[in-house]
């Protein structure tokens, strides 16, 4: 993997990547001249337990844009400057120009609940030149890259003292609130675990320590024991609609064996993971021919030097379904109670998406 690091003129910073050496010499554009001076702040929620990020300006952030507007065109000019360079890289990261979380956040609010400054960080990562592209449709060697692009920033925003965990995610789709055309995801830096992994992570340790190995590993072997929820199976990764889904078409992804982060896969790992990735993006998009709307998010270790060996990357997929001519979203036990209701077996679902024939060494 080569690497090319830039500055941009109102100061936010660029990761540009590829699988050959970078030409050297491009200039990081921006649409915007001066910094945002962002400051956002957290609060204590003392009914749930739990810190909430404020960050009012960004109401002003691109929303929506109609479909010839992409602020993440490559092509720029003086008159329509843009967010990426031209160049001959393949996957570009650089910080959101409205965060929620900024390592340079400050001066808290005082309120009758506790403050603290929001410190962390939020990157856009886009995966390809190709405005019209998906993560699906990239060759296999092309995710492979993003895998190691993922690992490259998790550990060097894990180098921050104040940052604890890292978590890459994407919303696809308008459907789940994509607001940019352009295939990309995110990298949100947290000064905290967040109440969902670390609820997972308080699972895995309970289990790691009464059972002395990983509960996700036990699961997996469980599920590949099982068989009839696999989507994909290779030597060294799974993919699998898990027992207990609280989405209809949920998926997991996985290393067969554990490790805590992406920057401890090995380069076979790495390999069939990004295999077993690809296959369900385009079972995904071949169930009803359509881009399939989706929020994928990946758990890894925290970021605080210390051995995590309950930790197991992992990606959830969160779909919206379709029930006759609607899309299904949460609802109120759901959003309200955090109690899901399913009215969808797992089983059937994997069936469907079993059912879905696809060649993963498509280069479209």
């Amino acid at each position: 993997m080569h690497k090319l690091a830039l500055n941009k003129p109102d100061g936010r910073e660029l990761w540009l990547y590829s699988r050959n050496p970078i030409n050297q010499g491009m200039a990081a554009p921006s649409p915007f001249a001066e910094p945002l001076q962002a400051n956002p702040h957290l609060r204590w929620h003392p009914l749930r337990g739990e810190w909430i990020t404020y960050a009012g300006y960004r109401q002003g952030r691109t929303f929506m844009p109609p479909p010839e507007y992409n602020p993440l065109a490559v092509t720029i000019n003086a008159e329509n400057p843009t967010e990426l360079p031209q160049g001959n890289w393949e996957v570009a990261v650089f910080d959101n120009r409205f965060p929620s979380l900024s390592l340079t956040a400050h001066s808290e609010p005082e309120l009758i609940v506790p403050t603290r400054p929001a410190i962390g960080k939020c990157e856009v990562v886009v995966y390809t030149q190709q405005a019209d592209s998906s993560l699906g449709a990239l060759p296999l060697s092309h995710i492979e890259l993003l895998l190691q692009v993922w690992a490259d920033r998790t550990v060097q925003l894990g180098q921050h003292p104040a940052i604890q965990f890292v978590l890459p995610f994407e919303n696809r789709g308008v459907e789940v609130g994509t607001t940019l055309h352009h295939p990309h995801g995110q990298i949100y830096a947290y000064p905290l675990i967040p109440p969902v992994p670390a609820g997972m992570q308080q699972q895995a340790l309970e289990y790691y320590l009464k059972n002395g190995r990983g509960l996700l590993e036990s699961l997996v072997l469980k599920e590949l024991d099982d068989a009839g929820r696999i989507l994909y199976q290779g030597q060294h990764a799974i993919a699998f609609v898990p027992v207990c889904a609280r989405y209809p078409y949920e998926v997991w992804v996985a290393p067969i064996l554990p490790v805590p982060t992406f920057a401890n896969l090995n380069n076979d790992q790495r390999s069939d993971l990004a295999r077993a990735l690809k296959t369900v993006l385009m079972k995904y998009d071949g169930l009803w021919n359509r881009p399939f709307p989706y929020l994928m998010a990946w758990y890894q270790a925290p970021t605080d030097d210390q051995p995590h060996p309950e930790c197991h990357l992992h990606a959830e997929f969160y779909p919206p379904y379709r029930t006759a001519e609607k899309l299904k979203y949460l609802a109120g036990t759901e959003l309200a109670a955090g109690f899901f209701a399913m009215d969808a077996l797992p089983e059937d679902k994997a069936k469907e998406l079993q059912a879905v024939k696809v060649d993963i060494e498509n280069r479209l």
